[in-house]
C-alpha cells in the first residue's frame, strides 16, 4: 500500500507544503471542483492539476470525485449524454496517467452528519452522527450541516419529490445502466474505478440507499466482472452500521482483487441504535481493529492507494471539518506503523520500490 491525503486544491488551508512533510506520503487524492456536475472535465485542466501536485513532489494518485449527476441516478431521460459526458471526463483522465477514480452513487446527500464539530472528552472537535438528531432534520429546508448551499429551496424539492418515485431496486437498475456502459470505457482508458459506501450505509430521509453491506458489494462487483470496477474500502462508513462485519467485507474484496482504494478511519458506535463518533484513528479509540485492517491488506500483498479519512479537529486547528492537517497526519503516520509491522511479521517488504 501507499500512502496518500486528500487535497481540496489551492484555497485549502491544508498546503501542499504541509502533506509533503508528511513522514511516508506519496500521493494526492484530489479534483477539480469548480466545473459543474455533468460536464466534461477538460484534459488541460486535469494536466494543469496534475502539474501542480507534481511539482510540490507529489503524486497526484486518484481523483476523488468525479460526481454522478442525479439524472443518472433517477434513470432520467437525459441520462444518456450526461453518461457520455462521463465517459469523455474518464478517458481524459486515462490520457492524463490518472488510474484511479472514486465516485458514490448516494442520492442527494454524499454524506450526513448531525454535527460537524462535536466536542469529545479530550477537548477535540469531530464530526457525529446522532441517529435521533438526524430523524429530526428535514433536508427540504436545508438544515443540514455542511449542505446548507447545495440546493435552493425550490431544487430540494423538486429532487427529493422525484426519488419518491425510486426505489431500492430502481436505484439498482440505474446503477447497472451506469456501470455497463462506463467500465468498458474504463477499461480501455486504464482507469479503475471504486464505488464509495453509503455514508451512513443505510437509508436517511426515506432516500433509497445500495452500497451498504457485504452482500450489495458482491451484487456490485458481478453487474460487471472487471478488475476496473472495484469499491474504495471505506471501513469507517461500513462499520457505521453494527450489523456489518467489517474486516469480512475488506478481505471478501480483496479475495476478488477489487479494492481499488482504501479510506481508513474509525468510528466509535454509542447508544442503543447507529449513533457514532469519528474518532481518532488508533483502534482503542474506536469500534474497528485498524490493525486487521492494515494486516488485511498486508495479507493480499494489496499495493493499492490508502488515505487517512476524517480526522478530529485538534490543538486549536480550525479549517474544513473534518479535514484539518494535524490528525490526518497522526492517522497517515500510524497506518504506516501498522503497516510496516505487519509486513515485518510476515517477513515482507515494507516500503514500496
Amino acid at each position: 500500500m501507499y500512502m496518500t491525503f486528500r487535497w481540496y486544491g489551492e484555497d485549502d488551508p491544508v498546503t501542499l507544503e504541509n502533506i509533503r512533510q508528511i513522514p511516508t506520503m506519496r500521493g494526492i487524492v484530489s479534483a477539480i471542483y469548480d466545473i459543474p456536475v455533468g460536464e466534461v472535465w477538460p484534459l488541460e485542466r486535469i494536466e494543469t492539476l496534475k502539474k501542480t501536485v507534481e511539482d510540490a513532489g507529489l503524486e497526484l494518485s486518484v481523483i476523488e470525485s468525479v460526481p454522478v449527476p442525479e439524472d443518472i441516478k433517477l434513470g432520467l431521460d437525459t441520462r444518456d449524454q450526461l453518461i457520455e459526458n462521463y465517459a469523455q471526463t474518464i478517458r481524459n483522465l486515462g490520457k492524463a496517467g490518472i488510474e484511479t477514480v472514486c465516485y458514490n452513487f448516494m442520492p442527494v446527500f454524499d454524506w450526513t452528519r448531525s454535527d460537524l464539530a462535536y466536542e469529545l472528552e479530550d477537548g477535540s472537535n469531530a464530526l457525529i452522527f446522532d441517529e435521533e438528531e438526524v430523524k429530526k432534520m428535514d433536508p427540504r429546508t436545508l438544515s443540514l450541516p455542511g449542505w446548507d448551499e447545495s440546493y435552493s429551496s425550490e431544487e430540494m424539492n423538486e429532487i427529493m419529490d422525484q426519488y419518491e418515485n425510486v426505489s431500492t431496486e430502481d436505484l439498482w437498475d440505474n446503477l447497472t445502466y451506469f456501470i455497463e456502459r462506463i467500465i468498458p470505457v474504463a477499461e480501455e482508458a486504464g482507469v479503475k474505478m471504486a464505488i464509495h459506501p453509503d455514508d451512513p450505509p443505510y437509508s436517511i430521509f426515506g432516500l433509497p440507499r445500495i452500497i451498504t453491506g457485504k452482500d450489495a458489494v458482491e451484487r456490485f462487483l458481478n453487474i460487471v466482472d472487471s478488475p476496473n470496477n472495484g469499491i474504495t474500502m471505506c471501513v469507517g462508513s461500513y462499520a457505521s452500521d453494527p450489523k456489518n462485519d467489517t474486516i469480512d467485507i475488506l478481505r471478501y474484496a480483496l479475495e476478488r482483487k477489487r479494492v481499488n482504494f482504501m479510506h481508513a478511519r474509525n468510528i466509535k458506535l454509542y447508544g442503543e441504535g447507529r449513533s457514532f463518533e469519528e474518532s481518532a484513528h488508533p483502534s482503542e479509540y474506536g469500534s474497528i481493529d485498524m490493525y486487521e485492517v492494515v494486516k488485511a491488506l498486508s495479507d493480499y500483498d494489496w499495493e493499492g492507494a490508502i488515505r487517512p479519512d476524517h480526522g478530529r479537529m485538534v490543538w486549536g486547528e480550525t479549517g474544513r471539518p473534518g479535514y484539518g492537517l494535524y490528525d490526518r497526519a497522526l492517522g497517515a503516520t500510524y497506518l504506516s506503523g501498522l503497516w510496516e509491522a505487519a509486513r515485518k511479521v510476515a517477513g515482507k517488504d515494507y516500503i514500496e520500490k
